[in-house]
């Protein structure tokens, strides 16, 4: 009997504990906070999932979800579907979008010093850029120039030494590119102009249709990778080289400020942390895919690769300074922004003297 009660008396203790457990899941699932989503969208520059560009913009959005556990959910609109592709910086600013994707040079309307956060033609490499960015005054001098905006720059892609772009008759002198209209943004159209060639700024998804109609006689885009994807090779002639005007250029991630503040913190450092990721694996992917790229253009679309004359690159480069110290001499912001900016490039082309361009001479010795 006695062992009988003690058996009994633990059965019904067990179901007791059980019954309490019950209760306590019961109560702590009925208690229990559901997680707050928040949902954000991203217009860009670009077509949607464009290679390389457009999916960059794409990975950005997925690693912000995925970092966040899914707290903060971020929707890609490509150019046009949400707002115009140059419509980018207006929808951030006014807080209709939360993100933009695009480049900084396509914003000088609203401040030319907004070039010089994209590429300086002959200025810095995508790995000197992301020094400067990083750890000079880059991305410091960057947001204080869009605070009056209310929006919040990071870097967010570069695609590294672009190439000099397609063209329907040859370079053999400047004064082939007289009278010449031209895809080219940035201070790169004010070379353009200064050697008499007409600049024109379109975005890419218009780029093929006005060179086939003969709207515009060249263009620049990106590189093999990119280029290859819009058959550009199907209407041009020449491929030059190299990339005198982009030699790494900075896409960015721009916030609405107010929208970024409203975020908890560690999701805040998410934004940032995915930005910074992104801005290193795209340079990893255009570097991977350009020189494939190449390789097809070449040898099985049989398309015309050449250098630009060295004379015609020694009046690029002299013109260059010239167009950068222009806007620079207009807007004191933009002289604070050159001034580091040359200040920098000076000191890290000093080092890469005897490292990065000695070893590339010698890898590839003459």
């Amino acid at each position: 009997m006695k062992r009988r009660d003690f058996v009994t008396g633990v059965l019904a203790g067990s179901a007791l504990l059980a019954g309490c457990n019950e209760q306590t899941a019961d109560n702590s699932s009925t208690t229990a906070k559901p997680k707050k989503v928040i949902k954000w969208k991203m217009v860009t520059t670009w077509p949607k999932d464009f290679p390389g560009l457009g999916t960059g913009a794409n990975n950005l959005a997925r690693l912000i979800g995925e970092m966040s556990g899914g707290r903060l959910q971020v929707k890609v609109y490509g150019a046009k579907d949400l707002v115009p592709a140059f419509g980018v910086f207006d929808a951030v600013a006014q807080g209709t979008t939360e993100l933009g994707h695009g480049a900084a040079y396509y914003w000088k309307g609203k401040s030319e010093a907004a070039q010089f956060f994209t590429s300086v033609p002959f200025g810095m490499t995508a790995q000197e850029m992301n020094a400067w960015l990083y750890y000079g005054d880059g991305l410091k001098l960057w947001t204080e120039l869009y605070k009056p905006f209310g929006i919040v720059p990071f870097p967010a892609g570069n695609m590294g030494v672009q190439m000099g772009g397609w063209f329907n008759k040859e370079i053999n002198t400047v004064a082939d590119l007289n009278g010449l209209k031209m895809r080219i943004p940035g201070l790169g159209a004010e070379v353009l102009k200064k050697l008499g060639g007409t600049p024109v700024n379109l975005p890419g998804g218009e780029l093929f249709t006005s060179l086939q109609s003969g709207a515009i006689d060249a263009t620049e885009w990106v590189g093999p990778y990119n280029d290859l994807a819009f058959g550009f090779y199907k209407i041009a002639k020449h491929y030059y080289y190299p990339g005198w005007h982009e030699p790494g250029s900075v896409l960015e991630c721009i916030v609405n400020e107010k929208a970024l503040k409203a975020l908890p913190e560690d999701l805040q450092v998410i934004v940032e942390s995915a930005c910074k990721i992104v801005n290193q694996d795209m340079l990893a992917e255009f570097t991977a895919k350009n020189n494939q790229a190449l390789d097809t253009l070449v040898n099985v679309h049989k398309v015309d690769l050449r250098p630009f004359p060295n004379d015609v690159l020694k009046q690029f480069l002299s013109l260059s300074m010239e167009a950068a110290a222009d806007v620079s001499n207009r807007d004191p912001n933009a002289k604070k922004i050159f001034d580091s900016f040359m200040g920098f490039r000076s000191q890290v082309m000093n080092y890469h003297k005897i490292s990065e361009q000695a070893f590339l001479n010698a890898r590839s010795p003459v």
